[in-house]
């Protein structure tokens, strides 16, 4: 739990040190940025390398990958921060993660470990998301009982 400043006198020093589930969900989410990075560059070390069948769609995925790795990111270190927002990306995104993983799973080229893979953190991700810690951290300061924040 945090605890106020006692040199602030009062509830300004409530937000000095994150906790466990805060920092825990901003490394998983930090993991999946940088997962989505290498993504990208295994992307155009493929398309440069290899001969796409298409190219344009070859050109489009990276573009989305990169759009989604600046994304993830951005929501990572929001959410260090406290932005009110970053938890609703947050859980948007292990939501779509959570479709990726169950197409991974199932179907003629399941491949059930990339599924599982996927599918872990994403869930560690949503439960952390739901904890009270974290909602505390984000949730937008109420001007009548804080006042100055």
């Amino acid at each position: 739990m945090d605890l106020p400043d006692d040199r602030s006198g009062g509830l300004e020093g409530r937000r000095t040190r994150p906790s466990r589930a805060v920092v825990l969900a901003v490394v998983l989410v930090g993991i999946e940025a940088i997962a989505l990075v290498v993504a990208v560059v295994v992307l155009l070390v493929d398309v440069v390398t290899l001969t796409p069948a298409s190219m344009a769609s070859a050109i489009a995925l990276i573009v989305l990958t990169a759009i989604a790795a600046v994304w993830v990111t951005w929501i990572s270190l929001s959410l260090r921060r406290g932005a009110p927002w970053s938890r609703g990306g947050a859980v948007f995104w292990q939501l779509v993660q959570l479709a990726i993983a169950l197409g991974a799973i199932q179907g003629s080229f399941a491949q059930p470990l990339i599924g599982a893979a996927i599918a872990v953190p994403s869930i560690l991700v949503l439960v952390l998301m739901c904890t009270r810690s974290v909602m505390e951290h984000t949730r937008r300061p109420d001007p009548e009982i804080e006042p100055g924040a």
